[in-house]
């Protein structure tokens, strides 16, 4: 494969869990650019992640870079792209910012090759995935890089409109805290039925985890495999009738599209 020349715009945990993920699968570290200007936030990475080429702020050097990757917090991006984008207008863009859509982004770097990407944080450990959504610029060949830059976060999805981007911040970038929410409560539910904490936790996590990866690996939909557990008189029955009665379901949904109205209010 081509050797690419990467620069990230910011340094913090996601950008960290990408090009952490390449180094530990053998990308060259001198060709990975890192703008940071916490000088905390830089030791850090030079600590961890010997060989970065980290500056404190953006220079013409920049325009080495093949792909650019955004990941600044979205209310620093016009401040971080200022000094950036005279350097970065050849390169390939990839953001992995919430709310800030690619017209903002096209405009700013003064190119159409822009990808928006919305990761989660199980990209921190190689698990997540991302939704992508590609500008008219960009080719079949960028698209090949920006899986390449993305692959060691986890899994991949194309979408045809950049608005689906908002349903999947709402799904599955936001999604990880739903998760954790409902570990939560199983966790206190163990505790109040006298479970120790430890356990109730590693009862909780491991169900969930364990119960996604068979939703995985089964045909069944996930209705089928919810009746399969679900014996009629039974234990699981009587905890899903409280569900059903509370409207547990529903208020799902609806925080789902609260969420995603949200997004689209951030993006405009």
């Amino acid at each position: 494969m081509r050797a690419l020349g990467l620069a990230f715009i910011g340094g913090g945990n996601m950008a960290g869990a990408i090009f952490g993920g390449l180094l530990r699968g053998g990308w060259p570290a001198e060709t990975i650019t890192v703008v940071e200007p916490s000088d905390e936030q830089r030791d850090r990475l030079a600590a961890a992640s010997p060989g970065l080429r980290l500056l404190a702020a953006a220079d013409a050097s920049l325009a080495a870079a093949d792909l650019v990757v955004w990941a600044v917090k979205p209310q620093s991006f016009v401040e971080a792209a200022a000094p950036c984008t005279p350097h970065v207008r050849r390169a390939l863009q990839l953001s992995v910012m919430a709310g800030i859509r690619s017209d903002a982004i096209a405009k700013a770097a003064g190119t159409d090759r822009v990808v928006r990407a919305m990761p989660n944080t199980p990209a921190l450990i190689g698990r997540g995935i991302a939704g992508l959504f590609a500008r008219a610029g960009v080719t079949g060949s960028d698209r090949e890089d920006v899986e390449r830059v993305l692959a060691p976060t986890g899994n991949l999805l194309w979408f045809p409109a950049e608005s689906d981007l908002d349903a999947v911040t709402a799904l599955s970038g936001s999604g990880p805290a739903y998760a954790f929410y409902l570990i939560e409560a199983m966790v206190d539910a163990g505790t109040r039925m006298a479970l120790a904490p430890d356990a109730a936790r590693r009862l909780a996590q491991e169900t969930l985890a364990g119960a996604a990866q068979l939703a995985m690996q089964s045909d069944d939909s996930p209705a089928a495999l919810r009746e399969r557990v679900t014996s009629k008189g039974g234990t699981t029955q009587a905890a899903i009738g409280v569900l059903e009665a509370a409207g547990v379901k529903d208020a799902f949904v609806r925080a789902l599209l609260a969420a995603r109205a949200r997004a689209e209010e951030l993006g405009r």
